[in-house]
């Protein structure tokens, strides 16, 4: 178990920026269509990448993660996410419907294993996917762990707060006093509204107060778009009331399945949205993992320390799937 910083020594801080060689969209059900794209080695060894949220959708920096020489990258925005359509649809989007979203994107792009690489409510996926379908996996590079048990919700309503508590005021003064007790319930009703007067400003101020406690110093990712801070908000707030539709411990006790693969989880020393603990236990209950905590990051996958902690990781899984 490595917990101190790795030396990134030679290692590139990210890849140089890249296009996709192919894009397009899945029919997943009779609601919901997937936007993919793949980039890279198109006869490389298979990596998908799992955004985080749910509801952020993929960006072009995290393409550049991967070795485009080495490994044929496929990114995919998840149901209600990024380019999907519908934006912001909790119709028939679960955990269990995102598992198998990626056998049917798998199946169809005539893959018949990829290394899965996911960070915060993407590691989530990533360990739902590999339990579920293990046989389908050649190692899994994880980041900000995030398991969506009772505990961790809590903490992102209430805890975050006594270390980001200007935005946690922001983020409480939305709702009435007499509302607050439940704060997730107060927030989801008004984010299901189908009114966007009655939404937008709700999903704005949690995407504000997440962006806001997501990286060790102050943030400069700027704001979401209208469309994306709705994907976000109502999407967290309908897997959080769920808790991601999974039983209690259900990832944790899965990892027996899935602890011959090769692993690495990336966890910043003071996430404040996905606190390290979460990444501990995942620890203790895979051993065999590679464990790296970064001592000066936050919970962005986008943070010096961060970045190069999981370039890095792609970099040596080279070794273990090639």
């Amino acid at each position: 178990m490595d917990l101190t910083r790795p030396d990134f020594a030679g290692a590139p801080d990210l890849f140089p920026p890249l296009e996709a060689h192919t894009t397009g969209t899945l029919q997943v059900s009779p609601t919901h269509r997937l936007y993919w794209e793949e980039c890279g080695a198109p006869h490389g060894v298979p990596a998908v990448f799992l955004h985080g949220g749910p509801g952020a959708g993929c960006t072009p920096g995290h393409r550049r993660f991967f070795d485009p020489d080495f490994w044929r990258i496929i990114l995919f925005d998840q149901r209600g996410s990024g380019r999907s359509r519908p934006v912001a649809s909790i119709e028939d989007n679960t955990t269990q419907h995102l598992v198998a979203d990626m056998e049917t994107l798998r199946i169809e792009r005539g893959i018949d294993k990829w290394m899965v690489f996911g960070g915060s409510w993407g590691s989530t996926l990533a360990l739902a996917y590999a339990t579920a379908h293990p046989d389908r996996v050649l190692g899994l590079v994880l980041r900000g762990i995030f398991l969506c048990r009772p505990q961790e919700v809590e903490w992102f309503l209430k805890g975050m707060g006594n270390f980001f508590p200007e935005a946690y005021e922001s983020f409480t003064g939305m709702i009435p006093l007499a509302e607050q007790g439940d704060l997730l319930g107060a927030y989801y009703k008004r984010l299901i509204d189908p009114v966007p007067e009655n939404h937008l400003p709700f999903a704005r101020t949690w995407s504000a107060y997440e962006t806001a406690c997501a990286t060790l110093l102050p943030s400069t990712l700027g704001n979401n778009s209208d469309d994306t801070a709705l994907a976000l908000a109502r999407l967290e707030a309908h897997y959080m009331i769920n808790l991601a539709f999974l039983k209690e411990g259900e990832l944790l006790r899965g990892v027996e399945k899935i602890r011959h693969l090769p692993c690495t989880i990336v966890q910043g020393r003071y996430d404040v949205i996905c606190p390290i603990t979460t990444a501990a236990s995942l620890s203790r209950a895979w051993p065999e993992a590679e464990y790296v905590v970064v001592p000066d990051a936050g919970h962005s996958a986008m943070e010096p320390g961060i970045r190069a902690a999981l370039v890095a990781a792609t970099e040596r899984m080279k070794a273990k799937v090639g």
